[in-house]
């Protein structure tokens, strides 16, 4: 039924329940305590009821979201399903119990019913007597929502006052799920079979010195995953190495919500936080010392990301990370051999470079050995080189010959040119004191930033412009470049190794053979190889199969 003839049979002394109105309702409940859901499903009932029971009233089933907050509406998905289906015409009237259950924020509120009236749509707030369908509710729903948000306002202190007396008192916050722990009663116990994963990780990050990335798969391949059962990501590895809790230390006071309104929080620095041994609250899972240590090492790590020296980071050299020891399952290191004949790049595994030539019995491989095995599987993968160079510049060009360049600068020409009209406009109505001087000026300096920010993006088209016809221009040279990097005849690559190569596992070997599994991310199949040395130091590269296993 149209708004108009509602209010006008209203006005005229109907009351609501004299007029057919399809009707349906919307019930909520703040948590999913039981006794919150009891109250859910009562509300469910009378509705029903109290719909049905109207012969002028035609039932539309309701709307019901449990255990959700009213601040905020994001995830009540009934709620926004309703006001979906009133743009749709589905209802006329809506039967809630009060305006919290719509939201206990004002602006939300009046905003929700507008939305609602203008589909035709009205409601009834059962508690607070508000009928939207009435001229004067907005005046009411205004106070009465003001009070509700107060209401959450002053819960949200009455919260955040009893967080504070909490950390005073040393109880532990925060949800149960750390890793090692569950909470008890405001205090931590230890699980001891998540525990020794803690352990695990510590000792892998301070004393065997891997890289979050490589604990996370070094994890993984020993079975052992996060709770949803996939790898560990490095943010969790590096919040557990850095949560003071693991060393037995009360820690709270790290976050603080400024808006009670909204569900961000800012983060504090650690010298804001409330932090002090307590061996009793937070039983240690590792000792001081080794979390001291990997903190240290996590902090070393960052400053040398954030200065900008990553040399001791994977991408120095190709294959970083990538050699890996099947007998202790750790990658290999680099290292420079000095001899009379010159210096040899050269890659160990790191238990043979910290223990000594005892430390593992899989051989030293030279980067120059692995490079000739990387350029003979180049050939075998890319038997088409040539037509991939032939697609690489096929792409470029048709790229440069189909940009839209000119297109965005013709578009960015006519905005400046009707801001000029503006302008002028402007300048019209100041003449004739329409707009005093200092509109004027106000008007006119945001026009002007909105030219000189088109005309920043018009230089921008005309440099990308002027980029593509230098491709266009050169792009002999570019088949060249993407020759010579495909073909690897100085050096590897790092992005185009990156890209391609996984792994390499040292399978087995002995003083004179070697033998290594090759695995590629583009291929489904695995490369195995065979390193020979002479007496003189010549290597021989024997594939074990020409084509993949």
């Amino acid at each position: 039924m149209d708004l108009f003839d509602i209010r006008n049979q209203l006005n005229s002394g109907k009351s609501i329940f004299d007029i057919p109105l399809r009707v349906t309702y919307y019930a909520r409940v703040s948590s999913d305590k039981d006794e919150q859901l009891h109250s859910l499903s009562a509300q469910v009932a009378y509705y029903s009821e109290f719909i049905e029971n109207n012969p002028n009233w035609t039932y539309i089933n309701g709307y019901i979201d449990e255990g959700l907050s009213g601040t905020s509406v994001t995830k009540r998905e009934a709620f926004l399903r309703m006001m979906e289906d009133a743009k749709r015409n589905k209802f006329d009237f809506i039967i809630t119990k009060e305006i919290s259950r719509f939201s206990r924020n004002t602006i939300d509120s009046i905003k929700y019913t507008q939305d609602l009236l203008s589909n035709g749509v009205g409601v009834l707030f059962q508690s607070d007597n508000i009928n939207t369908l009435f001229a004067d509710s907005e005046l009411r729903l205004t106070i009465m929502s003001s009070i509700a948000q107060d209401e959450v306002r002053r819960i949200s202190e009455r919260v955040r006052f009893g967080f504070k007396r909490s950390i005073e008192n040393g109880v532990v916050l925060g949800n149960s799920r750390i890793w090692g722990y569950r909470k008890d009663k405001g205090k931590l116990v230890i699980v001891e079979k998540e525990a020794e994963i803690v352990r695990k990780i510590f000792d892998f990050y301070a004393n065997e010195n891997l890289g979050l990335r490589t604990i996370s798969r070094r994890l993984y391949a020993q079975g052992i995953t996060n709770n949803n059962g996939n790898e560990f990501s490095c943010s969790a590895l590096k919040n557990i190495i850095l949560n003071p809790k693991y060393k037995g230390y009360y820690c709270g006071n790290k976050t603080h919500k400024y808006d009670y309104r909204r569900s961000d929080k800012k983060q504090l620095s650690s010298s804001e936080w409330v932090m002090y041994k307590d061996y009793d609250t937070v039983p240690p899972i590792v000792t001081e010392e080794i979390w001291d240590k990997a903190n240290a090492v996590l902090r070393k790590r960052s400053e040398k990301m954030i200065s900008g020296d990553r040399t001791s980071y994977q991408n120095k050299y190709p294959y970083s990370g990538k050699i890996l020891c099947t007998i202790h399952e750790t990658p290999y290191h680099h290292c420079e051999y000095r001899s009379k004949n010159g210096n040899r790049d050269v890659w160990r595994c790191k238990h043979a470079k910290d223990s000594g030539r005892g430390g593992c019995d899989n051989p030293t491989i030279y980067t120059s050995e692995i490079d000739d095995i990387m350029r003979h599987i180049m050939v075998v993968v890319f038997k088409g080189r040539k037509q991939i160079v032939n697609d690489l510049i096929e792409v470029y060009s048709f790229i440069c010959k189909n940009s839209t360049n000119k297109i965005e600068i013709a578009k960015l020409n006519t905005k400046i040119a009707e801001i000029h009209k503006k302008k002028n406009r402007l300048l019209d109505l100041n003449i004739d004191e329409k707009i005093s001087d200092s509109e004027f000026e106000s008007r006119n300096n945001g026009f002007n930033a909105e030219i000189e920010a088109f005309q920043k993006q018009i230089t921008d088209y005309q440099d990308s412009e002027e980029f593509n016809k230098d491709i266009l221009v050169k792009m002999q040279n570019l088949r060249k470049i993407i020759t010579k990097k495909l073909s690897f005849e100085e050096a590897m690559d790092t992005g185009v190794i990156n890209s391609l190569l996984d792994r390499i596992e040292v399978v087995s070997g002995g003083k004179n053979s070697i033998n290594l599994k090759i695995i590629l991310k583009v291929s489904d199949d695995d490369f195995d190889y065979e390193i020979t040395r002479s007496k003189g130091g010549a290597s021989v590269i024997t594939a074990v199969c020409d084509t993949p296993t």
